[in-house]
């Protein structure tokens, strides 16, 4: 911790340094003294913490979960706009994000709740009132405060309920509808249920493993009729330029071989064979959810979000697509941290950085400044730093007597993870921007 919080001092003083202003991180107006003030306040702030009996917080879990709950709505008539969300009160010189906040109150709340006895994560109504625990401050925050970076972090907390009995199942779901719904984004849908039509043959082959002679004829007849469809579609399009068939009868006739596979289940299905019949519904109501999740996302970003907001989806997926306008963070955040090359350009030697070529650098975009000055040695620092603190926190949990204990630990690491890997990812075009600072390195005290 303390070794991050040194390396954001040092970062967030380039990331604004003026070279007539050398000791501009001694005063209170401007962000590097600014942020020299909130950790000495922090580290003064930890030591009343540490003496703070830990059942204290146990039995004021709830009291402070409702409170930071409350004050979310509030930004709406006192708080301030930044960036066109309504998520910050303004306290003289400084703004204050009351989002912080509610992620310790619903740590503090849902550790309370999920070590108190009687609930386990066997049971519906535990599952149902701790999702409910961290789903309000989501909602509040995505959708009154439109901050959807501080929004996410609140899904963190599913990790803690994994660790608490939580069926490995639905994050297997889970994931696969998140893959489903990206294909969806970067593909044409049309394009995405022939394969998947293909999957799920496969995936009954190898489940029935009886009479499976009419499958196998099916899927290679239509995983080679479909290949070369695609092959003389796209030779009439580049080549002859045959313009009589586009758009969506093209499309359309790539599924056309698709219906052999509809005709070997309609074939199997009328088989006198309880098994068989049971294992085609299954399979045909998962490839039925499966095709309805790509299309809705499909249909949900491009049809039903603003367009700025499209851009944006465009950048992380579809970047040739994009506005060169949304993409220009991206972009000079990629080329920043790419100069730096192997042992970085040199502490207040990062051309870009002086320059200002990568907007909010010393919030959202501070790791661009770690890699143009330091490199991929001072990257990889940081990103063994934050391992190591992660490690660490799951170690002092696991040795808790106390299950509050743990359980808030848990969330801690949470929370910290879907910083990191967001903010990191983000400035490396891993992820969408979204707005997200790197915990302990971003300027910022709330």
């Amino acid at each position: 911790y303390a070794m991050l919080v040194g390396i954001g001092a040092l970062m967030i003083y380039a990331a604004g340094y003026v070279p007539d202003d050398t000791y501009s991180f001694l005063r209170l107006d401007n962000t590097a003294g600014k942020q020299v003030f909130f950790i000495v306040a922090c580290f003064a702030l930890s030591f009343v913490i540490l003496l703070t009996d830990w059942t204290f917080w146990r039995n004021f879990a709830l009291p402070i979960y409702i409170i930071t709950v409350l004050i979310l709505p509030g930004t709406l008539i006192f708080g301030r706009e930044i960036n066109g969300a309504s998520a910050w009160y303004q306290v003289g010189g400084f703004s204050f994000q009351p989002a912080e906040l509610t992620k310790f109150g619903t740590c503090l709340a849902m550790a309370a709740y999920l070590s108190a006895s009687g609930v386990t994560m066997k049971e519906w109504r535990s599952r149902i009132i701790a999702f409910c625990i961290f789903l309000i401050p989501f909602l509040i925050i995505r959708f009154i405060q439109d901050d959807t970076g501080s929004a996410l972090v609140f899904l963190s907390f599913a990790l803690v309920l994994y660790r608490e009995g939580l069926p490995s199942s639905w994050y297997v779901l889970g994931l696969g509808a998140a893959a489903l719904a990206i294909l969806g984004l970067i593909f044409d849908p049309l394009q995405v249920v022939p394969w998947l039509m293909l999957y799920v043959s496969y995936l009954l082959i190898q489940r029935l493993r009886q009479d499976t002679r009419s499958w196998w004829i099916a899927l290679v007849s239509v995983l080679v009729i479909t290949l070369a469809g695609n092959a003389i579609t796209s030779w009439a399009y580049s080549v002859t330029g045959w313009s009589t068939m586009t758009g969506t009868s093209a499309k359309f006739l790539v599924l056309i071989p698709h219906f052999i596979l509809l005709g070997a289940l309609v074939f199997n299905y009328f088989r006198k064979n309880s098994i068989v019949q049971s294992e085609i519904r299954l399979m045909m109501v998962l490839l039925g959810l499966a095709s309805s999740l790509v299309v809705a996302a499909n249909f949900a970003c491009y049809t039903l979000l603003a367009p700025h907001q499209q851009q944006r989806i465009k950048v992380w997926l579809k970047p040739e697509e994009a506005s060169p306008d949304i993409a220009y963070n991206s972009l000079h955040s990629k080329m920043a941290i790419g100069s730096g090359g192997f042992l970085g350009k040199g502490y207040l030697k990062g051309n870009m950085t002086n320059l200002r070529y990568v907007p909010e650098q010393s919030t959202d975009f501070i790791f661009c400044t770690v890699g143009e000055e330091q490199g991929f040695i001072g990257t990889v620092c940081v990103i063994a730093f934050f391992t190591l603190l992660l490690l660490r926190i799951v170690t002092i949990a696991e040795r808790q007597r106390s299950n509050f204990s743990r359980i808030y630990a848990y969330g801690v690491a949470g929370i910290i993870l879907v910083h990191f890997v967001i903010n990191t990812g983000m400035t490396m075009g891993l992820f969408p921007i979204i707005g997200i600072p790197l915990p302990f390195i971003s300027s910022g005290g709330s």
